[in-house]
C-alpha cells in the first residue's frame, strides 16, 4: 500500500503575507513586554515617592512635637522675671509667686508620721495629716486664699500682694507681702481643760517674701515672719514670735528641681523637755512639673502646714530623725479667658 503525502506549496504572495503577520506578532509581543516594564517602573517610582512623602511627614511631625514641647516649657517674653519658684509653696513656707489673674489654684498638702517610728507604723505611713487649700488670682499681683488643716482643725485665710517683680538691670529682687488669719477650732469648748473663747483661737501671721532668680535654674528666697497668737501658755510661749526663713530652688532638668528651706526662730524660749520642746523647721524636697500639676515630694521635721504651726509648733528634731515624709500637689485652673 502506497501512502501519498500532499505538500502545500506557498506562492510568493502567500509567503510575504505570512512573513508580515509574524513580524506584527513579534512587534506586538515586544510592545507588550515594553509596556509591562514601563508599568512596573511607574509603580516603583510611585512607591518611592509615597515612601519619601511618609518619611517627610514623620520628620515634620517629630519636629512639630519638639517645637510644641519647647513652646510649652519656655518662659514668656517679658521684662519681669517669672517662675522664680514653680509653686506657691517652697516646702512648708510660702513663695513669692502669685497666681495670674483669673487663675484658681488647688493645693493638697499631705504629711505622714515620723520615719523613725519604725516598722510598727510602717515608718510613719500609718499616720496622715492634710491641708486642703484654694488660692485665686484677683489680678496678676493680688491673690486671696482659704485653707483647712486637719492637725488641729485650723482654718486659714490669707491675702498676698506682689509689691514689685525682679527686672533685669532695673529691680534686683521680687518682693511679695502676705498676711494670714488663722482660726483653730480644736479643742471643742466643752473639751478644753481651761476656759476658751473664739478670740483665744485666733492668730495672725505677717511676712515679707524677698527672692531673686540668679540663673534660669537657681532661685533663693529670704522671708522675715512675725506670728501673733492671742492666747498662749505664758510659762513656755510668746504671744509674738519672730522668725527668718531661707529657701532655695535648683533645677536639675526641664521638669525637675531640688528645693530646701530652713527657718530660724529669733526669740525662741529654751526647751524644757518633756513638757515643752520646739525646734527650727528644716525641709528638703523634689519638685516635679507635669503639665498643669506641680508635684512636690518633701522631707521635713515639721507637721505644720501653715506658718503659725511651722514657726511655733515644730516639735521634732530633724537631726535626731524626727522626719516626716509627705507631698504637696498643686493644680491650676484658668477660670477667666486671658486677654
Amino acid at each position: 500500500m502506497k501512502i501519498f503525502i500532499k505538500q502545500r506549496i506557498l506562492t510568493p504572495s502567500a509567503f510575504n503575507l505570512l512573513k508580515t503577520q509574524n513580524q506584527k506578532g513579534n512587534e506586538e509581543h515586544i510592545n507588550k513586554t515594553e509596556t509591562a516594564g514601563k508599568q512596573k517602573e511607574s509603580v516603583r517610582k510611585v512607591g518611592q515617592s509615597i515612601l519619601g512623602l511618609v518619611f517627610i511627614l514623620i520628620a515634620a511631625s517629630l519636629s512639630a512635637q519638639d517645637e510644641l514641647l519647647n513652646e510649652l516649657t519656655k518662659e514668656p517674653v517679658t521684662d519681669e522675671t517669672i517662675a522664680t519658684f514653680k509653686g506657691s509653696r517652697v516646702i512648708n513656707l510660702q513663695s513669692v509667686e502669685t497666681r495670674p489673674k483669673g487663675t484658681l489654684e488647688f493645693i493638697f498638702s499631705h504629711r505622714f508620721g515620723r520615719i523613725n517610728q519604725g516598722a510598727y507604723t510602717l515608718w510613719g505611713l500609718d499616720d496622715a495629716y492634710v491641708r486642703l487649700g484654694l488660692e485665686y488670682g484677683i489680678t496678676d499681683k493680688l491673690g486671696v486664699g482659704l485653707g483647712r488643716n486637719s492637725i488641729d482643725k485650723s482654718f486659714d485665710a490669707f491675702m498676698r500682694y506682689k509689691v514689685f517683680a525682679q527686672q533685669s538691670g532695673k529691680v534686683p529682687v521680687t518682693v511679695t507681702a502676705l498676711g494670714t488669719l488663722n482660726y483653730r477650732s480644736s479643742p471643742k469648748k466643752d473639751e478644753s481643760i481651761v476656759p476658751i473663747t473664739a478670740n483665744d483661737r485666733i492668730s495672725y501671721v505677717g511676712q515679707l517674701l524677698i527672692a531673686r532668680k540668679f540663673t534660669p535654674g537657681l532661685s533663693l528666697q529670704i522671708n522675715p515672719i512675725i506670728v501673733h497668737r492671742n492666747t498662749v501658755d505664758q510659762q513656755y510661749e510668746n504671744n509674738d514670735d519672730f522668725a527668718l526663713g531661707f529657701a532655695g530652688r535648683q533645677k536639675v532638668s526641664r521638669s525637675m528641681a531640688i528645693t530646701a528651706e530652713y527657718l530660724v526662730r529669733l526669740n525662741a524660749r529654751e526647751n524644757d523637755a518633756p513638757a515643752y520642746e520646739r525646734y527650727n523647721a528644716i525641709g528638703f524636697g523634689i519638685d516635679i512639673e507635669t503639665g498643669g500639676h506641680v508635684f512636690q515630694l518633701v522631707f521635713t521635721n515639721s507637721l505644720g502646714l501653715i506658718e503659725r504651726s511651722v514657726v511655733t509648733e515644730t516639735s521634732g528634731n530633724f537631726w535626731d530623725g524626727d522626719i516626716h515624709f509627705g507631698f504637696n500637689v498643686t493644680r491650676t485652673f484658668q477660670l477667666s479667658r486671658k486677654k
